[in-house]
């Protein structure tokens, strides 16, 4: 199996520990599929600062590809955090930097090399709407992360992903089961071919406009140290992606009840073993001396 992560990378900057990661929606999910076993490769731009630099040399110690991604005159996006109770807390970003003012396209070539992959998936924080119907041309599945935020649970955003996405995720974690599927309904009615949500220890759900299913999170073992949340919701849909495309979901072949909910349970499981991980995907290195007496 052959994923892309298409999109966003982030600093993810932790205040209480005064530690940089490496993420981003897109990046995380590319590393955690070849964590689980897919061949990942990462297509975005980057920033000419440091960090950008940083950013770069981690994702591909991590054995994910970036020789197609872009260099752009700019500062990298750096988001801000801490660590309460084991829970990520987000304190705000400086907007993404160059990564979303001025986000990857399919041209020079791109498109062409996104087809060759099985999976191509991006987000919300990713800027790429308009190069969704691009990739639909081509036989890839594409996946597409919603994420929790009302702006993009509109009918009119909804109309712009869902009739180009195979798969939308969408973070459930303040609704209750009929609510949650309320909203993963709204955005199959939109056109996506699958609506998976999480709900953190609630489990998580999935529905492609007939069937209705569910599953457990998975708890951490009594011998296991809990580290933080971060990038528990991109573990699960790696973990889900992987599991599924396994089991022979293609757009023209449609997952049944049992593959469904064997990636249901494989991506708790990716999301539980993610709880054990610092950052998205560790490769921390302090933060550099004149950020963090901002």
């Amino acid at each position: 199996m052959r994923v892309l992560g298409f999109g966003d990378n982030i600093i993810d900057r932790f205040l209480d520990r005064g530690i940089d990661y490496p993420g981003g929606n897109a990046v995380n999910v590319a590393v955690y599929a070849r964590r689980r076993g897919a061949h990942a490769e990462y297509l975005g731009v980057f920033g000419d600062d440091d960090a950008g630099a940083f950013l770069r040399a981690a994702i591909e110690d991590a054995g994910v590809g970036t020789a197609h991604s872009v260099v752009r005159r700019g500062e990298s996006g750096v988001s801000s955090l801490r660590v309460v109770d084991g829970d990520r807390t987000f304190l705000g970003w400086n907007g993404g930097g160059i990564t979303v003012r001025e986000p990857i396209d399919l041209g020079d070539g791109r498109e062409d090399y996104a087809a060759m992959f099985d999976v191509v998936h991006s987000s919300v924080y990713s800027g790429v709407e308009d190069q969704l119907p691009r990739l639909r041309e081509h036989d890839v599945l594409v996946s597409f992360d919603l994420s929790s935020e009302p702006a993009f649970r509109t009918p009119e955003y909804l109309g712009r992903v869902a009739p180009f996405a195979d798969l939308v995720l969408l973070s459930c974690a303040e609704l209750d089961l009929e609510q949650s599927f309320a909203l993963l309904d709204e955005a199959v009615r939109h056109g996506a071919g699958l609506a998976l949500g999480t709900r953190g220890v609630d489990g998580a759900l999935v529905t492609d406009g007939r069937l209705r299913l569910t599953a457990p999170a998975r708890l951490i073992d009594d011998e296991a140290e809990m580290v933080d949340t971060m990038g528990c919701g991109d573990a699960f849909v790696a973990g889900f992606l992987v599991s599924l495309h396994g089991d022979g979901w293609r757009r023209d072949r449609r997952p049944d009840a049992a593959a469904l909910q064997r990636a249901l349970e494989a991506g708790a499981d990716a999301a539980r073993d993610q709880c054990l991980v610092e950052g998205a995907f560790g490769r921390g290195r302090p933060t550099p001396a004149a950020a963090s007496m901002r």
